[in-house]
């Protein structure tokens, strides 16, 4: 009896199916550079896991403007399978193929938190561009340096830093290159840019005309009355014309004139040989009283001389910037 019991199990491990051999990665493959070859899946994924796991939970750090920002693969959901890049491995290798192989390991992370992660950075390290400008006085003009602004890439950020997560061969320390956008109007172009300007200084009855920020002539001028002063602020030239016609204001000042036209060129119209209009009906304009020059004697707008106006009108094209003080 004990001999056929022996008997039977002896035939029923003869008849048993073998044990499935692991599969082995074929010669000649790689994972990010470490070979693999002829490796169990089981080996393939203690080396591959040996080799990797510290190196790609490792932080790396973005480094922009003496700025550092830390980003710990835990923040963005970052998960490293070692099975599953040995299995990668193993599917190259049986696949066609000549040569060696070599493939990426098989990780995963939230690219949407990678990309906030550049965007926070583009966002601290933005900077508009500032222009340059000029600060106008009376008597002076003095340049006010623009500035250059700065700005960073947020999306190829985010690119390089999921290609560095993904890559255990790839530095930790990124230094992404920043852009430098330049203002409009640059401190050289400032000359350009305010070309002609023109200053009022009402208390000592002078008009400055300034070129290319430099002064080029002054002119003596008569200004308003007290009861109709000029106004002083920044202005602009708004229109020019030679002979003006001159439409009498609803004022009791005009006289007969009271809301009439008169003729350019006509003894009776007080705009003698040029107009340049500012604001609000007051301009610059020739005079027929050349003695009030020097006084507070219009109705608000700057005299000057016929020859003296004659003279200014083909310096001031249309926008040029008036300020207009004491």
């Amino acid at each position: 009896m004990r001999r056929t019991i022996l008997l039977t199990i002896v035939l029923l491990g003869a008849l048993a199916p073998a044990a499935k051999a692991e599969p082995v990665i074929p010669a000649g493959v790689s994972a990010a550079g470490i070979d693999v070859s002829n490796l169990t899946l089981a080996e393939a994924t203690n080396r591959i896991s040996f080799v990797f796991t510290q190196k790609l939970n490792s932080p790396l750090s973005t480094h922009a403007a003496d700025l550092r920002w830390l980003l710990r693969p835990k923040q963005v959901n970052f998960r490293f399978d070692a099975a599953k890049s040995a299995r990668r491995a193993y599917n190259a290798g049986v696949a066609p193929h000549s040569g060696n192989v070599d493939v990426p390991l098989y990780v995963t992370f939230s690219q949407a938190k990678v990309q906030a992660y550049a965007d926070k950075i583009a966002k601290r390290l933005a900077r508009a561009p500032v222009d340059a400008r000029v600060n106008i006085t009376l008597r002076h003009i003095a340049k006010v340096p623009g500035r250059e602004g700065r700005a960073l890439n947020a999306k190829a950020l985010a690119k390089t830093v999921a290609a560095t997560l993904a890559n255990p061969a790839a530095g930790r320390k990124l230094r992404p290159k920043l852009l430098f956008p330049k203002p409009n109007i640059t401190t050289a172009e400032l000359s350009r840019a305010y070309g002609t300007i023109i200053t009022i200084d009402r208390a000592n009855f002078t008009l400055r005309l300034f070129k290319r920020l430099k002064l080029a002539k002054t002119y003596r001028v008569a200004v308003g009355m007290p009861a109709y002063p000029t106004p002083t602020g920044r202005f602009s030239i708004t229109n020019k014309a030679v002979n003006p016609t001159w439409t009498a204001p609803d004022s009791p000042w005009a006289g007969a004139y009271r809301n009439e036209v008169v003729a350019g060129g006509s003894a009776e119209n007080p705009l003698k040989a040029r107009w340049m209009g500012i604001v609000n009906g007051v301009g610059i304009h020739g005079t027929g009283i050349p003695g009030s020059i020097g006084t507070a004697a219009s109705h608000g707008c700057i005299r000057m001389t016929v020859p003296a106006v004659i003279d200014l009108y083909p310096r001031v094209p249309v926008g040029t910037a008036v300020l207009i003080g004491n």
